[in-house]
């Protein structure tokens, strides 16, 4: 899982069905923030086709996103969710691709032939936090616009029991790992880090790894591995290793272990720490975790029972974006690309609050406590790197998860290693 919702039915006949003045004709922008001058010449009735995977309210928050643009322009949205990455191959094979599709960072590269540049539609690279966009630069073009962000680079823990032990939130690597070595000493076992994914077994640790490069060698070094010109079996990666199997593979550190680390689903991992009693003091996962322990533990408060705080030393910060792909350069489109790559439309997109947003106008504009928290992270970030098992095409992700699990079940750290490395070499070649 590489993390790896809909409006009523009239906002959403009204959403279709707003064919307002077109813009130049004076019509004042709403207060939701969209100037006339984004329209780009497009005019009331022109449509924009989009395929997405979000439904119900993802949906929903991507439509209130999306209405200043549409009441200003009379822009007409043809939305269709689908989970199904075939239905949106089948169309850019049969040549009738959607205008707009919000989609994947691998689709940029699979369909780079057919996209049209950002850059050209209107987009601003110096709207985003660095390091943002550089995955949807494909052969020195920029093909995608990073639209809901993720943070990955965080630590979920329990305030409460914290306070109750005596404990104090890290701003060190060097304080973390004194933290641990403390919890180990009073009989607290520090980490809960299960893997157990199906067929995505280990996705966690290579998270986790991939914090630890962040902190031991910093964001250029990970986006060298990504390049392929650091291979995955370098002294860098395999230091990041022995430092993560420390943990992972002993049960005074980890919840049972070596075999608890990989037999433990990762949502029952995210649920350790909070439980009554708890089983661990800490569990590393990114943001999506808040809400799936709200979601088990309904009466737990947001930073009295749990909260989260940034790993500590990483000099960049690791996570996910999904895209949006342009494949037409009609006026609509180009107006939507300027107002989401906009202040406006950045500032917008927090406060309907879709995740993140690494458009910089959204900074301050998060009412969510969780988010706020999130965001203050993420705009501060000197470098903020995709997942590496994600970004490296040729079914790399899974050689990588496969090094972590054959490292934790006792295997050869080199040998695994440099099997990743050659598929990592291969796929970039």
């Amino acid at each position: 899982m590489k993390t790896r919702f809909p409006l009523t039915l009239v906002s959403l006949l009204v959403l279709a069905s707003l064919v307002l003045a077109a813009c130049g004709g004076g019509t004042e922008a709403p207060s939701g923030g969209a100037s006339a001058e984004m329209c780009k010449g497009a005019q009331a009735g022109d449509e924009i086709s989009m395929l997405y995977q979000w439904s119900g309210q993802e949906e929903a928050r991507l439509n209130q996103i999306l209405q200043p643009l549409v009441d200003t322009c009379g822009i007409v949205l043809k939305p269709e969710s689908t989970r199904d990455q075939a239905l949106l191959d089948t169309r850019v094979q049969a040549g009738t691709p959607p205008d707009i599709a919000f989609w994947n960072v691998t689709q940029l590269n699979q369909y780079k032939d057919k996209l049209i540049a950002m850059d050209t539609l209107g987009a601003n690279k110096d709207a985003y936090i660095p390091g943002a966009i550089d995955p949807g630069v494909i052969d020195g073009k920029w093909l995608g616009l990073p639209v809901k962000s993720d943070i990955k680079t965080i630590i979920w823990y329990s305030p409460a029991n914290f306070e109750a032990l005596g404990y104090t939130v890290p701003t060190t690597w060097e304080e973390l790992d004194a933290l641990v070595e403390k919890m180990v000493a009073d009989g607290n076992v520090p980490w809960s880090m299960g893997l157990e994914s199906g067929d995505a077994t280990g996705w966690t640790g290579s998270d986790f790894i991939q914090d630890i490069l962040l902190v031991q060698q910093g964001p250029e070094y990970v986006m060298n591995i990504i390049n392929g010109s650091v291979p995955y079996n370098d002294a860098g990666v395999v230091q990041a290793y022995e430092t993560y199997g420390k943990w992972a593979m002993d049960p005074k550190y980890t919840v049972g272990g070596a075999q608890g680390t990989l037999s433990t689903g990762f949502l029952d991992a995210i649920y350790k720490p909070f439980s009554d009693p708890f089983e661990a003091m800490m569990v590393k996962q990114s943001g999506f975790a808040g809400g799936e322990i709200q979601k088990q533990f309904p009466d737990l408060v947001f930073g009295t029972d749990y909260d989260f705080f940034v790993v500590p030393g990483a000099k960049g910060l690791q996570g996910g974006s999904d895209w949006m792909m342009a494949f037409s350069n009609k006026p609509a489109v180009q107006a939507l690309v300027s107002y989401l790559s906009s202040p406006e439309g950045g500032a917008n997109w927090a406060k309907a609050g879709f995740d993140l947003s690494p458009n910089k106008g959204a900074a301050g504009n998060y009412t969510d406590p969780s988010l706020i928290k999130k965001a203050e992270a993420f705009y501060a970030t000197q470098g903020f790197t995709p997942d590496i098992g994600d970004t490296i095409p040729g079914g790399f992700g899974s050689a990588e998860w496969k090094a972590i699990v054959d490292f934790l079940n006792g295997g050869d750290l080199d040998a695994a290693l440099s099997q990743a490395a050659a598929v990592q070499a291969e796929a970039l070649k």
